[in-house]
């Protein structure tokens, strides 16, 4: 069993604070190296659909995932946090995963194409 997930649970939260969080599903419609990240990671472009339209997010998976492999992709990610400065990328959203075994990073997907935007409940 890795550390990661051997650490005790979080401070206890009520329902309310999950329903702050806007969770969505969106597609990888462009993803790029990112060579300029401090850790290697990967520039994603992903389309939420509707209002949310498209969206940048920088993602610490070079190990598990090479660029063309991402285009198409379904993820999950955190919508409604504040952009976050990157080095030289404006990141939009928290594009979300697990750690694996060796505390690599696994995207968070659905596991059927569901509609662009879909929000986590």
């Amino acid at each position: 069993m890795s550390p990661q997930i051997k650490k005790p649970i979080m401070t206890e939260a009520h329902f309310d604070d999950f329903l702050k969080l806007d969770i969505r599903c969106g597609t990888i419609i462009k993803a790029e190296p990112f060579p300029e990240a401090r850790k290697p990671a990967v520039k994603l472009v992903i389309d939420f659909g509707g209002d949310l339209g498209t969206r940048k997010s920088s993602a610490q998976i070079t190990k598990h995932y090479d660029c063309d492999a991402l285009l198409g992709k379904q993820v999950m990610a955190v919508v409604n946090f504040p952009p976050r400065q990157i080095g030289p990328v404006m990141s939009e959203v928290l594009t979300l995963g697990v750690p694996d075994d060796a505390g690599e990073v696994v995207l968070v997907c659905p596991d059927k194409s569901v509609p662009d935007g879909g929000r986590l409940y």
